[in-house]
């Protein structure tokens, strides 16, 4: 089940949307005003692959098992 981010358009608050499926669409409205307007916001997804805390010791020696573009892919495996 996807999780989608969202910004208010009128409050600016940020907030996450679980869509269940397409045959059960979610209205989606701000959890502090309750406005209906919004834009989707672009969001990045992590994925584990095993044990969170070897995964976390090697990431602090910059390599964590994500491809490495500068050491631990410059802190954005948010293990470090």
């Amino acid at each position: 089940m996807p999780i989608f981010e969202y910004r208010c358009a009128d409050c600016d608050t940020v907030y996450d949307v679980l869509h269940k499926g397409a045959e059960n669409p979610d209205i989606v409205q701000c959890p502090s005003c309750d406005s209906r307007s919004y834009v989707k916001k672009f969001s990045s997804f992590a994925a584990s692959t095993g044990s969170g805390v070897a995964a976390a010791s090697s990431c602090e020696s910059g390599n964590c098992g994500v491809p490495s573009y500068g050491g631990c892919a410059s802190g954005m495996c948010g293990l470090g």
